[in-house]
């Protein structure tokens, strides 16, 4: 278990239990008593109020009112909002769309700073647009949920992209591709990446790809994308 979900155990069973120990704690997560200790301090600097009650019958305790002010979004968490966000918006479907903007401005500024860094570039390598009309969407599937946090290693830290690729037909091919951008056509996605093996750009619907995975140490260059007329970058909430 990571130490952010076991934190999490850690907050659910101390408002379900109401007082309980550190032993009960590892019991109940699977962690040495030691661990849970640190996850404790943790927790209080993320700012959870937990009481200590020392003797017989005492134990630990959390305020009944106590929240976290500490936010524990992850760049691919944010960007997974905004983007759900955006496309709605860009599709024409987003009712409430300011109190939307101003929950993710909250969120952002509640980042480090190098998370909000890494946000801003995330964001900049995403697009929106609109669908063309005569485009065939009645075998659109579901994406990987592995895609996103491989994403946004692979743009990051502009690592090659490798993955399983089924086409329009059923043919399933190994891509080996540098990416670029991600395109937003509601209700489809799509990887924009450049394909070395043909030495081009190619769109490759997200709802196709499985097994996304990350070459280390295999860089490439930021390239500039010819969009279509009428794709535009994404211009969210703006960044603390």
């Amino acid at each position: 278990m990571s130490s952010r979900n076991r934190q999490d155990a850690i907050v659910r069973s101390l408002r379900r239990n109401g007082m309980t120990t550190i032993q009960g704690l590892a019991a109940d997560v699977g962690a040495s008593r030691r661990t849970i200790i640190r996850d404790i301090a943790a927790l209080r600097d993320e700012g959870f109020v937990i009481h200590t009650e020392p003797g017989r019958g005492g134990g630990l305790s959390l305020d009944p009112h106590s929240i976290q002010t500490t936010a524990r979004l992850s760049v691919a968490e944010v960007f997974a909002l905004i983007i759900g966000v955006s496309s709605m918006r860009a599709a024409g479907n987003l009712p409430f769309s300011s109190l939307a903007d101003a929950g993710l401005s909250k969120i952002e500024k509640a980042l480090p700073t190098d998370k909000v860094r890494d946000l801003r570039r995330f964001l900049e390598c995403l697009y929106v647009g609109p669908l063309a009309p005569q485009v065939d969407l009645s075998n659109l599937g579901q994406m990987d949920p592995a895609l996103l946090p491989a994403f946004e290693t692979a743009f990051l830290s502009r690592f090659l992209l490798q993955f399983r690729y089924r086409d329009a037909k059923g043919a399933e091919t190994t891509r080996h591709v540098e990416p670029q951008a991600m395109l937003i056509l509601p209700p489809l996605w799509y990887l924009v990446a450049w394909d070395p093996s043909r030495d081009d750009f190619r769109h490759f619907r997200m709802d196709r790809i499985r097994a996304p995975e990350c070459v280390e140490g295999a860089s490439f260059r930021r390239r500039v994308v010819p969009f279509d007329e009428g794709v535009h970058p994404i211009r969210p909430v703006r960044l603390v």
